[in-house]
């Protein structure tokens, strides 16, 4: 009776552990943003519990998750800035671009505000104040979403990046880090809305702008195209956007606050497939 106790005991392991590593996978290129802001932690288990399905994250910035999704490397991308999107699905590597939810920029900077950009008429009037104070700026300088959102601003403002000088700090880094930098600086920055609510060293920052127009943030989903790389997990991608776009994310996406701030707009019933 002890051995066939043994047994069964054994065989219930076993089938929990088959049960357990039953779940499809898939992998997915997402933003520092949307990883840093916490929503990925919301999200995840639900569509594993909803889907059966393993969402594996490579968190990089926006340039870097495209050309994964150009390689063939990941079945999706999740990622801010439209005009490469459009650009990758024209190529031929995505499918198509759907919209999922969006927040805004913000400009972060010291909360005594040397270069006063607070009472700043527009997000480009705040660069041109930055620059013309010449106070500390950290740019995140990876080719992110954030980071090709901040060039075309400096552009707009009339400034050259590339030759402002010892207070341009460009920091190659994700989201957080290049938060941390400023902090530890005391440099303005610009941030998406998400990643400043839940970013814990605040210390001698405050957000000073927001509002423009100009600084509207979309996120958007594209699935890799498998006419160009056929082992892509293409059914899977689908799946997971049908998920993305259902009443369940959007309750979780529009529910997902820190300090009673809403950090993402779900606003995926606004595009037509």
């Amino acid at each position: 009776m002890k051995h066939l106790a043994l047994t069964l005991a054994l065989a219930a392991i076993g089938t929990a552990a088959t049960a357990a590593t039953a779940a499809e996978t898939m992998k997915m290129a997402v933003t520092t943003s949307f990883h840093n802001s916490g929503l990925a932690d919301v999200l995840l288990p639900q569509i594993a519990a909803d889907l059966d399905l393993e969402v594996q994250l490579l968190v990089v910035g926006t340039g870097q998750a495209i050309r994964l999704g150009e390689a063939g490397d990941v079945d999706a991308i999740l990622v801010h800035s439209r005009s490469a999107e459009e650009t990758f699905v024209a190529a031929g590597h995505g499918t198509h671009r759907r919209e999922i939810m969006y927040n805004d920029f913000v400009f972060i900077g010291p909360d005594t505000d040397p270069a006063n950009i607070a009472e700043a008429p527009s997000a480009v009037e705040a660069l041109q104040r930055i620059a013309a104070t010449e106070a500390p700026f950290v740019s995140r300088g990876d080719d992110s979403g954030t980071h090709k959102k901040e060039l075309s601003l400096w552009a707009e403002a009339g400034r050259d990046p590339a030759v402002l000088h010892d207070w341009y700090k460009p920091v190659g880094a994700g989201m957080g880090a290049a938060l941390n930098t400023a902090a530890g600086m005391g440099a303005y920055i610009m941030s998406d809305r998400a990643s400043w609510l839940n970013f814990g060293n605040t210390d001698g920052l405050a957000l000073l702008f927001s509002g423009d127009p100009v600084l509207f943030n979309q996120y958007a989903y594209l699935p890799v195209d498998p006419a160009r790389h056929a082992h892509v997990k293409h059914a899977l991608a689908l799946k997971l956007e049908d998920w993305l776009v259902s009443a369940t994310a959007k309750e979780l996406i529009d529910g997902y606050e820190i300090g009673g701030e809403a950090l993402f707009v779900f606003n995926a019933e606004e595009q037509a497939q």
